[in-house]
């Protein structure tokens, strides 16, 4: 018994020794009041979409929100011909519409992204090559040469000018792969 009371004198307070007191107890938690609500909230996409930005149009400045301003960027690029702006573009005003449509108004709508432009079509029938997607100062069309050759074989009596003649030359893949008529005078 004498071993007792010298093992609870070992047991004083101090450094990594808290009060017996403030101990943790066996079954109780040690955050009792838990994770305080709403601590982990969502981005606050409201308040940065909403705010106002200037813009210029035409020469023109004016003050638009952040979201209508982000959707205009969309939509401009996707008119230039950038089909994943035109897909992001068509899916934001499309969750605009649904989130302004009254509840309970089911309709199905579908909606069919097509490619358009030249582009393309050049390259959906293999009439032409894109060079240099990812470059915006390099990126152009070059012809294949089966359909330049078809195109010259449609133009029956009509000549082309040399200046017309070194076009089809600059935007044809591999030139030197057709058969030129007798009267071409550009070869590349």
């Amino acid at each position: 018994m004498s071993d007792a009371p010298a093992k609870t004198e070992d047991l004083g307070v101090g450094y990594k020794r808290p009060p017996a007191a403030t101990r943790f107890v066996k079954g109780r938690s040690g955050n009792p009041r838990g994770r305080p609500r709403k601590r982990h909230r969502e981005i606050p996409y409201d308040t940065v979409l909403g705010q106002m930005v200037t813009i210029r149009e035409d020469g023109r400045e004016r003050r638009v929100t952040a979201a209508e301003a982000f959707v205009l960027q969309l939509t401009r690029k996707g008119l230039q011909g950038d089909s994943s702006s035109a897909r992001a573009s068509l899916a934001a005003i499309e969750t605009a519409r649904a989130s302004r449509s009254p509840p309970g108004a089911d309709e199905i709508l579908r909606i069919i992204i097509i490619g358009y432009g030249v582009g393309c079509v050049l390259r959906i029938l293999g009439m032409g090559t894109k060079r240099n997607p990812l470059d915006k100062e390099k990126v152009r069309w070059e012809l294949n040469p089966w359909i330049v050759e078809a195109a010259l074989a449609r133009l029956g009596s009509r000549r082309l000018s040399e200046a017309e003649q070194r076009e089809v030359v600059k935007v044809t893949r591999s030139p030197e792969k057709i058969s030129w008529p007798e009267w071409w005078t550009e070869r590349g």
